[in-house]
Formats: structure tokens, sequence, C-alpha cells
């Protein structure tokens, strides 16, 4: 791929990892390239619409460029993410997930809460869980190289707040990733 005709990059965190897709767009020839995570996923050469869209599947999301003439030969790109775009899809993302990164044993570990289906995903895997009611609220266990763990839900006690999700391994509670 050569570098100058990649018009847009954008990074994105799933529950599967964090993905970055690249779009090449060559305005002379109509050629549309997408890559997620450095592989092509779409080639398209010869197009004679240099406007349009192009959709593809990245982290099971399904995912759309939008190429938009903003004047003359500049164009404008913007990603969708599951129909919203990208910032709205972020927002949402940070009400619906809780991402919590660390090393464990030494191995960078990505755990992730997916609070509207209660799946945990673990380096991109989804793990086999366990709910348990508890006096304050509930605990939903699961064990990840040979250590167990649970992401215990309390109420905050405000309806704004909601309700507090908190990663313990071992006994030990885990701080919560912000940079997601």
């Amino acid at each position: 791929m050569s570098e100058r005709d990649v018009v847009a990059t954008w990074d994105i965190a799933l529950s599967d990892g964090k993905h970055r897709i690249q779009f090449e767009h060559g305005t002379t020839t109509g050629k549309r390239v997408i890559l997620v995570d450095n592989v092509e996923v779409i080639r398209n050469n010869w197009m004679f619409r240099l406007v349009g869209k192009e959709s593809f599947y990245v982290g099971g999301k399904r995912a759309t460029i939008h190429i938009e003439a903003v004047s003359g030969f500049q164009y404008e790109y913007t990603l969708e993410i599951d129909g919203k775009p990208l910032k709205k899809f972020v927002e949402n993302r940070k009400k619906t997930a809780k991402v919590w990164t660390f090393l464990l044993d030494g191995v960078e570990t990505r755990m992730v809460l997916e609070k509207d289906t209660m799946e945990v995903w673990v380096n991109g895997v989804v793990v086999e869980t366990a709910g348990e009611f508890v006096d304050d609220g509930t605990e939903t266990h699961f064990t990840w190289a040979n250590h167990t763990c649970y992401i215990k839900a309390i109420s905050s006690g405000k309806k704004k707040d909601g309700i507090i999700h908190s990663l313990i391994i071992d006994s030990n509670e885990i701080p919560e990733t912000m940079d997601e």
C-alpha cells in the first residue's frame, strides 16, 4: 500500500480489541481500498463514481465509510459503526462497555464488560461466566489464566451515576481504564 493514497485512518476500541481502519482513495483512478489492522478487506479498482460508500465488518460490527465531495477534487471521509457516526458510537460505547487493561502474570490483559449483554471479553475472547446475586448487588464470576475473577455490580444510589462495576481478580480490585 502506498502511503500517499491513504486518505483517512481511524482507531477504534471494540469488545474484541483495538482496531485500526485505513482507507485509500485514488481520486484519479477511482481506487478504493479498506484495510482493517493492516489486512485488506475491500479493494475496488477503477470506480467511475468517486463519491459513495463502502461497507465492511470490523470486530463483528458493521462499518461504513462515506465518501463525499466537499469542493472540486476535495473529499470528506466519515466512518459509521453500527449505523452511528463514529463520535456517537464512541460516546454510546462509554455507556455500554466497561474496560480494564492491566498486566496479569506479566501479560498485557484487556477485559471488557458489555453492560447490555453482560458478556465478558478477555483479550478478544468471550469467556464463560456465572452470575450470582449477593447482598448489595450482583457478581459475574469467571476464571482467566488460573485466576479467580469477578465483576461486582452495585447501585451507586444516584440515578445519574447508575450502577458501579468493579473488577476483582484474586481478591484485588483492578482500576478502570479511562482511555477507551
